[in-house]
């Protein structure tokens, strides 16, 4: 057996061997994703039924972590975003899924990706062990050439305990190249790592450590329709930030708040939307780990018990402790006016 107080992950304090294997899975799909946007064709995306995109990237990185799991930890469930119906209905689809996956799956047959994808079908809950997967989170970004994130976490009775974001688009944060992992582990810290480096020395991050909260520049999604940016702005109002948001698709936001590069995030919902699990499970240990809280915009925590949807919660807030206390009363009192 392995000494505990081993590394998993060389250079990091992270010891559970599930990160590895997680970190791997993430490097090969993001990896996967890089290589189908470089040489994208229109036809390899589609719209599902909600009318949202799904491309090839999104089927490939599902099925490359899906098969890596299976393989390792062949007893772990996992609940992906993603499913067969398109692989099924277009062969376009079809063929250029395998023709994605020929560097690190060659000849794999449609049977196989099939299954892999429908794999992802599991809903989750309370009191096991099980993974969640958004192998494009912010498609619109990955279609765009934007920021995107394959986004993989393991959660074990309610909290997530192993966390990895591949970020094929974001900057290094020395900024001397693009493409980036971060990993973290509950108590184990969260870690920067190059994507096309396997052999580079992790860099441990931290949350902005500024506790002037006027100095803060918050994150938010580029879509208005997935967060509401007029009462954002009201927040910022309130705090008396003087700087420009940054906005970004997917969870490449959290990344940016772990690290340091903005200080709050803030998702403020429209209506009566849910947010999908597979959406903030990893983002949301990252960010813990870097010294930073999440929690929705009443101030909860984040309820990972509830199946796909977060039924018990509304919105994100995330920043770092330092200035948590008048984040989150800002955000209640733009909420109430």
């Amino acid at each position: 057996m392995r000494d505990a107080s081993t590394p998993s992950i060389p250079g990091t304090t992270i010891v559970r061997p599930e990160a590895a294997v997680a970190l791997a899975a993430v490097r090969a799909a993001s990896l996967v994703c890089r290589a189908v946007r470089r040489d994208f064709d229109s036809r390899l995306a589609v719209s599902k039924d909600d009318r949202s995109p799904v491309t090839v990237a999104d089927l490939g990185a599902q099925v490359v972590v899906s098969l890596a799991l299976a393989e390792a930890l062949p007893d772990d469930p996992l609940m992906g975003e993603e499913d067969a119906q398109q692989l099924r209905a277009d062969p376009v689809i079809a063929e250029g899924l395998a023709r994605a996956l020929d560097a690190v799956r060659p000849g794999i047959d449609a049977a196989t990706m099939a299954a892999a994808l429908e794999r992802g079908r599991d809903s989750g809950g309370p009191g096991r062990r099980w993974w969640t997967l958004d192998p494009v989170d912010g498609t619109k970004g990955f279609l765009r050439n934007e920021q995107y994130a394959v986004a993989l976490a393991l959660v074990e009775d309610g909290e997530p305990r192993v966390a990895v974001l591949g970020c094929p688009n974001l900057p290094t944060g020395g900024g001397t190249a693009t493409g980036c992992l971060f990993v973290a582990e509950r108590d184990g810290g969260a870690w920067e790592i190059a994507l096309d480096d396997p052999t580079a020395t992790p860099r441990r991050i931290h949350v902005d450590g500024d506790p002037d909260v006027t100095r803060a520049r918050y994150a938010e999604s580029v879509e208005a329709a997935h967060s509401d940016q007029d009462v954002s702005a009201r927040i910022a109002g309130l705090l008396g930030l003087a700087g420009t948001p940054v906005r970004m698709d997917s969870q490449a936001k959290y990344a940016v708040v772990a690290r340091g590069d903005a200080s709050i995030y803030l998702r403020i919902p429209r209506g009566g939307y849910q947010e999908n699990i597979w959406d903030h499970a990893a983002g949301l240990l990252v960010v813990e780990e870097a010294g930073g809280i999440v929690t929705d915009v009443d101030g909860q925590r984040l309820d990972l018990t509830t199946g796909r949807r977060m039924t018990a919660n509304r919105g994100i807030v995330a920043s770092p402790a330092i200035i948590w206390d008048p984040v989150i009363a800002a955000v209640r009192e733009a909420l109430a006016g």
